[in-house]
């Protein structure tokens, strides 16, 4: 029983682990995709979109 209790703890520290690097990550890239944003004319930001599709 106290293998199964270690085993799931250290799983648990795991996920959150994986959940704090994603939280992190996602902040980053709205961050700089913000700041991406506020560089660029408004005249640009539609021709952006306009060749993605």
């Amino acid at each position: 029983m106290l293998a199964f209790i270690s085993s799931f703890f250290s799983y648990l520290l795991l996920m959150l682990v994986i959940v704090a690097v994603a939280g992190v990550a996602t902040f980053i890239g709205i961050t700089l995709r913000k700041k991406k944003n506020q560089a660029q004319p408004a005249g640009e930001a539609g021709a952006e979109n306009a060749e993605g599709e």
